[in-house]
């Protein structure tokens, strides 16, 4: 078992109010603890909202969400869960399946990363809990800077986030509760410390320090 799932089913696992990302190395549990919050939370561990309970794909949830109970003070009115993986099947759903308080919606004409900005514009856009799995996936670097103030803004009005993320803009957020999954299982952590911020800055600065041992001459 994954270390960190295997942490959160002997100890649980406390959230902080407003916003946690969690950040480590594929592999290392951050979409199946995000999977298994949804669970346990009600939403659908395939995505969308707790409105959405018929939209499917392929069964990859953990199952371990019944194990589990999710404890908060109040429930909020609203509540989504962004799954980057699930995107594309979860546009033709919201397409075959409209609202009659929205217009309709064309996903599929839009970008990868357009979509993903609809989605945040009209789901992701009033006071709730929010589950959010790689969210910075499709998006560029400025949209990577609106994603993070978008949840800066949702966490001051009161929401609760917590976001999986490979990205050190989003993992910079001020006042963010910041957990690092790996090995060890899970642990608080400081964005200077993390080795996804020492790896691009690394990078950033010496790319052929990289490349030298990738490309064979």
């Amino acid at each position: 078992m994954v270390p960190a799932v295997g942490q959160i089913l002997r100890d649980g696992l406390e959230l902080p109010p407003g916003l946690t990302l969690l950040v480590g190395e594929n592999g290392s549990g951050k979409s199946t603890v995000v999977e298994l919050l949804a669970e346990a939370y009600g939403l659908n561990p395939k995505g969308g909202s707790a409105m959405a309970p018929l939209f499917q794909t392929r069964d990859s949830a953990p199952g371990l969400g019944a194990h589990l109970i999710a404890e908060r003070g109040t429930r909020p009115r609203w509540s989504y869960f962004l799954r980057a993986d699930t995107m594309h099947s979860l546009y033709g759903y919201l397409e075959d399946n409209p609202s009659t308080r929205r217009r309709p919606e064309q996903f599929h004409e839009l970008s990868h990363g357009e979509g993903f900005l609809e989605i945040l514009r009209t789901r992701v856009n009033q006071p709730g809990f929010y589950l959010m799995d790689e969210p910075d996936a499709p998006l560029s670097f400025i949209s990577c800077l609106g994603l993070a103030a978008l949840l800066h803004d949702l966490a001051q009005a009161g929401s609760q986030i917590i976001v999986a993320t490979h990205s050190p803009i989003v993992a910079a957020v001020p006042g963010a509760t910041i957990l690092e999954l790996g090995d060890w299982g899970i642990r608080a952590a400081q964005w200077e410390e993390l080795h996804l911020v020492s790896a691009w800055r690394r990078f950033l600065t010496d790319p052929d320090s990289y490349f030298r041992h990738l490309f064979s001459d």
